[in-house]
């Protein structure tokens, strides 16, 4: 997917997806997506790293400050209802995916 603003503007844009980060808003097709402020949180962190592989140790930490067997399964449920708000048609994620047992 191509992406526009990431850098210096305030503004990332990607497909339908669209964050406001001085706003602190996110859009979808146009329609503000209703999100709570762990959810937000990932997302600006997945579209700041558009195209690595994250690790839960990474994420976590970024969240919430450490990272605890916790919190990788707070991070699932965060993760699974992000999903549900962003991807038409989960069996085939646009947006956000997941590599299993990467190395």
């Amino acid at each position: 997917m191509a992406s526009k603003g990431v850098g210096e503007s305030s503004v990332f844009e990607n497909g339908k997806l669209k964050i406001d980060y001085a706003s602190g808003c996110a859009y979808l097709d146009g329609q503000e997506l209703h999100l709570t402020p762990i959810e937000y949180k990932l997302l600006c962190l997945l579209s700041h790293n558009l195209g690595k592989v994250l690790t839960h140790t990474y994420i976590t930490q970024n969240i919430w400050g450490r990272s605890w067997d916790n919190y990788i399964a707070f991070l699932r449920v965060f993760m699974a209802t992000l999903r549900k708000k962003l991807e038409p048609t989960p069996d085939s994620p646009g947006y956000i995916q997941t590599q299993r047992n990467w190395l």
